[in-house]
């Protein structure tokens, strides 16, 4: 993920998850991000600003008052910046802001500030059901501020339920999502991933070498431009994205049923799964032994699944994606036409660089209405996000399958 060039103000209140915020700032800071942090006095309680400033790289600020203290630093530090994120929000700081007191310099900061927040609450699971808490957190979320709630598990107290800080991570994505284009927003996109098993008998099954992460990228990079994501996602080893909506399947059956359920609802499909051509005709209800002659199994076709919406295709941007061994735009061509396609994704799997379970992509975007394009190697983020520079237009004064409100 890329920060680069973004500059964000970190916000960090007094609570026992300001530990947590650190490693926020080093994730962010590694991504490219100038990360300028802010503390109140109660969050030095916790961890000291010269932790802040070994992983920034720059001056921690804790005071409106002092020699060396601008002035104007209460104005512009919220000003001059792409988001604002507060993390940990503690209960104390979430009613400052909810009634406009600025008593110290983070909160001082939030009044005059004209950019995006994020706000990450983290308290004891009482205090954050306590009614005036959620009222402070609906009077901000009413104007305008991104509120993300707390995660479920134990605490630092001792009990257990909702107050815990988001992970790191989860905070990222969000925030990414805030500095991002919202050129999908109020869109429904799905996407597959992964590869399909097809049981040949309880221990064995068909499949192929796709990790998933090319449509789990696609499905990150779409949330984050704004739209409604679901993903059909085959067998993998990677975690849900965060924000989308996670259907797991198993065989190219299932995903043919999850995906034509959801199609007429939706305004973009992104078919990146490897889908299995084939399946057993007949699963053995028993262990397939080893034998002195060859075992056969019989295989049958499985549905393509991008033909078969493709014959549903109303209103939706339909992108296929082609994993090929040789003659790539031609045979991208093909499948663009036989398949009922606006655009279709095609690389060469021979590439070391490029295909399965590597974290780089070369492709080639070959559409209808434009001679095909070759993109350099790229990561996979990189890539998603040119297949959705090329989506989002074309979406543009269609109509939706379903306007979210």
């Amino acid at each position: 993920m890329s920060f680069q060039d973004k500059r964000l103000l970190l916000g960090v209140t007094g609570g026992i998850a300001a530990y947590k915020a650190a490693e926020l700032a080093r994730r962010l800071a590694a991504a490219g991000a100038q990360v300028k942090v802010v503390m109140t006095a109660s969050a030095q309680q916790f961890v000291g600003p010269a932790t802040f400033g070994a992983i920034t790289g720059q001056p921690v600020s804790v005071s409106l008052w002092g020699d060396k203290v601008n002035p104007l630093e209460h104005v512009f530090l919220g000003q001059q910046v792409d988001a604002i994120v507060i993390a940990p929000a503690t209960a104390n700081f979430i009613g400052k802001l909810a009634g406009g007191i600025g008593d110290d310099l983070l909160s001082t900061i939030m009044l005059a500030a004209t950019r995006p927040v994020l706000v990450c609450p983290a308290m004891n699971c009482e205090m954050w059901a306590n009614p005036v808490v959620q009222e402070n957190v609906a009077k901000l979320a009413a104007r305008g501020l991104e509120i993300m709630n707390p995660a479920e598990g134990e605490l630092a107290c001792g009990a257990a339920g909702f107050g815990r800080l988001p992970e790191p991570e989860a905070i990222v994505e969000a925030l990414a999502r805030l500095v991002s284009p919202q050129d999908l927003a109020g869109r429904r996109v799905l996407v597959t991933a992964g590869p399909t098993h097809e049981d040949l008998d309880p221990v064995r099954f068909l499949t192929n070498r796709s990790s998933g992460k090319m449509g789990y990228a696609l499905a990150r990079m779409a949330w984050r431009r704004g739209a409604s994501v679901t993903l059909v996602s085959g067998p993998t080893a990677l975690p849900d994205p965060y924000g989308a909506e996670r259907v797991r399947v198993r065989s190219a059956q299932e995903m043919l049923q999850e995906v034509r359920e959801r199609f007429l609802d939706t305004d973009a499909l992104l078919m990146a799964a490897a889908v299995s051509d084939y399946r057993a005709e007949k699963l053995s209800e028993k262990k397939i032994k080893r034998g002195a002659e060859m075992q056969q199994v019989k295989l049958v076709q499985n549905l393509d699944i991008l033909k078969e919406v493709g014959k549903l295709k109303k209103h939706q941007v339909v992108v296929g994606f082609a994993a090929e061994t040789g003659n790539l735009v031609a045979e991208a061509e093909r499948k663009l036409k036989e398949k009922n396609l606006d655009l279709i994704v095609a690389n060469d799997v021979n590439q070391p660089d490029s295909g399965f379970a590597v974290d780089t992509n070369e492709v080639t975007l070959v559409s209808r209405e434009e001679p095909p394009r070759k993109l350099p190697l790229l990561t996979k983020e990189e890539v998603a996000d040119k297949i959705l520079d090329w989506v989002a237009p074309r979406l543009a004064g269609k109509p939706g399958g379903t306007v979210l409100v």
